[in-house]
């Protein structure tokens, strides 16, 4: 089995965000970027088929050369071949574009994306990407097992239970937490982080296609007002100010 993981870089949730050009652009001065937790859970899937059913697992990021410093991450995990697609991830639909290209060059037989992004939560990409090859596409993937006769179960989390699903290969998977065990992710060991820098990083030119999105200006969330107790014998005082003041009632 060939599969192909999809990874993003995101920013730390612990850097300070800030935007520049009168708030149309982030600001990447001084953020520490990391692997997308959901692509992370993909990631550590991929490796289990690895190491249990032999499978060949590619690493996929479509960025400029800033992001082979996240790619490392990964490749010291024990991916043994990455592929940078060397252009601004702009939209959902160019990295979506980029990834279906790469696949239907390699021809491989399961797609691993994590269901969104953590700085922008588009969720748009894996769903663009099967559209794009054809494949099947299974969305909020929590668990994955290999059958015979080249098909796979999957099982889907609902929002009222679980669904589990057989499938023909090719596919589309998008998963998300619960993919893997919180224990069973794995941490770069020194070992594996010195012959992550001898792995060679494939680079592959884009297809330049034009973003149809444009950001018109980024904005910070406000900050949280300090809560306010109220006595709970003065029903009236709350009452009062979630009509006068929080204008909700």
């Amino acid at each position: 089995m060939k599969i192909l993981v999809a990874i993003s870089a995101v920013p730390d949730t612990t850097s300070k965000m800030n935007f520049i050009d009168n708030d149309t652009k982030f600001d990447k001065n001084g953020v520490q970027f990391i692997i997308n937790p959901l692509d992370e859970y993909c990631v550590n899937k991929a490796l289990q088929f690895q190491e249990n059913h032999q499978a060949e697992v590619s690493l996929i990021t479509v960025g400029e050369p800033s992001v082979e410093s996240v790619m490392r991450k990964a490749l010291a995990l024990g991916i043994n071949e990455a592929i940078r697609v060397n252009t601004e991830p702009k939209d959902s639909e160019i990295v979506a574009h980029e990834i279906a290209a790469i696949a239907k060059k390699n021809n491989y037989d399961l797609l691993l994306l994590g269901k969104e992004s953590l700085d922008f939560n588009g969720a748009a990409v894996p769903g663009l990407t099967a559209a794009l090859l054809g494949y099947n596409f299974v969305n909020d993937v929590i668990s994955i097992n290999i059958l015979d006769n080249n098909k796979i179960s999957v099982v889907r989390e609902l929002d009222n239970g679980v669904e589990t699903i057989e499938l023909k290969l090719p596919v589309v998977l998008a998963g998300k937490k619960g993919l893997v065990k919180d224990n069973e992710i794995k941490i770069p060991t020194m070992r594996g982080i010195m012959a992550a820098r001898a792995k060679k990083i494939i680079v592959e030119e884009a297809q330049n296609i034009p973003s149809k999105l444009k950001s018109i200006k980024f904005e910070k969330a406000k900050a949280r007002s300090e809560v306010r107790l109220i006595d709970p014998n003065h029903l009236d005082e709350l009452v009062n100010l979630l009509h006068d003041e929080a204008k909700v009632i």
